[in-house]
């Protein structure tokens, strides 16, 4: 990786911009064919509702990108339960059309496996395709990794297979893989305390998930 690579907070102008990176290297996936299928539509609606978590997330949580827009990560901090998006259900429906019902469906499947403690929510991941195998990835996950040491929080997300490997070396292991009716798999992984020496996750009871919109390295 470029050694001058710079990792700066996203600013309110740049949510358009990281949710396109993100809908850029999530296109590809099975996830993404599942939860939109017409592929001459894929983008744009993966475009448009990411945009509504980004924006989500700049008020309770964080977004952090290369400062060449190649990369990015967006996570919420869930100290207490956080309410949706502002209009959530009219902005899905202005922005996913017809395929809001697989977005809705998929929420629900995950949300069902949300830890119920304290935890860091890993939403998105994402290097453009262009950028993607350079260490980008690895340099906001390292980020990510101290800032979870310092405020004492673990940290749980969902991802697609090709991207486990990377989240095992930053901490993270992996879980119960989720399917998705009629569609693909997810891996849920959970990253617990830096302190903790004990492989045992801190709520054992219930198998660690998240939101659809937990990707994508």
């Amino acid at each position: 990786m470029d050694p001058s690579l710079r990792i700066r907070a996203a600013r309110w102008p740049d949510r358009q911009t990281v949710a396109a990176l993100i809908a850029d290297a999530l296109h590809p996936s099975p996830l993404a064919a599942w939860l939109v299928p017409d592929p001459a539509q894929r983008r744009q609606v993966l475009t448009g509702v990411l945009a509504v978590w980004v924006e989500h997330a700049m008020f309770f949580g964080d977004v952090h990108l290369a400062d060449d827009l190649t990369a990015a990560i967006v996570g919420f901090h869930r100290y207490r339960p956080i309410p949706p998006p502002a209009n959530y259900p009219t902005r899905l429906v202005k922005a996913a059309g017809s395929h809001a019902d697989r977005f809705i469906a998929l929420e629900g499947l995950l949300a069902q496996q949300q830890p119920t403690e304290p935890h860091y929510h890993l939403a998105f991941l994402a290097a453009s395709p262009t950028h993607q195998q350079t260490g980008r990835g690895g340099a906001l996950l390292a980020r990510h990794r101290a800032r979870l040491d310092r405020i004492g929080l673990p940290s749980w997300t969902a991802v697609t297979a090709d991207a486990e490997h990377l989240l095992t070396r930053y901490g993270y292991t992996p879980r119960r893989p989720l399917t998705v009716p009629d569609g693909p798999s997810l891996r849920p992984m959970r990253r617990n305390l830096h302190q903790a020496s004990s492989p045992t996750p801190i709520n054992p009871t219930r198998p660690v998930g998240n939101r659809w919109q937990d990707q994508h390295a």
